[in-house]
């Protein structure tokens, strides 16, 4: 199956994932083919890939995800072909669209560094919210305008909660 992660700064990477007859994952990523082996282990997610461990953790709802990868955070869009399409259809708002921005977990707003009315560049930074102890700057995945700020600093939020909407 073909997914597509995309960054807050815009770029764009296709990911096909295909399990073979011996239960096998194998991943093409820009025309490189990797053997993947996983398995949960306490919340995390094991990879082993082309012989390169690596641990995951998901934070977030799919499709906007944040992910914790040998100790580097970073924050994606993940599409399936499905999903793209019906996002295609609806005019690249599936799910609420890429345009409202959530917090990933339950945590405190640091700063808010927008304001409604803001002119926006995809990768800007909106938001920063502490969450386990760690800060995590929340970007844009697009161009556009700041439509709406749903939060103040200080603000307790729950994971999954409307931080900025960008139209």
């Amino acid at each position: 199956m073909r997914y597509f992660v995309k960054f807050p700064s815009g770029r764009e990477v296709p990911v096909d994932l295909t399990v073979l007859p011996s239960g096998e994952i194998r991943a093409e990523v820009e025309g490189r083919s990797f053997a993947i082996d996983a398995y949960d282990h306490q919340g995390a997610v094991h990879l082993d890939i082309g012989g390169r461990s690596v641990e995951l953790w998901m934070e977030g709802t799919p499709p906007e995800v944040g992910v914790v990868a040998s100790s580097r955070r970073f924050y994606a869009r993940v599409e399936n072909e499905r999903l793209r399409a019906l996002s295609s259809v609806q005019g690249g708002k599936s799910g609420g669209g890429e345009g409202l921005v959530r917090s990933p977990m339950p945590g405190r707003v640091l700063k808010v560094l927008v304001a409604e009315g803001d002119e926006i560049h995809a990768g800007r930074p909106l938001v920063v919210v502490e969450a386990m102890k760690m800060e995590n700057e929340l970007a844009s995945t697009r161009d556009g305008r700041v439509k709406k700020v749903y939060v103040t600093a200080g603000a307790t939020v729950e994971g999954g909660a409307k931080l900025v909407e960008i139209e």
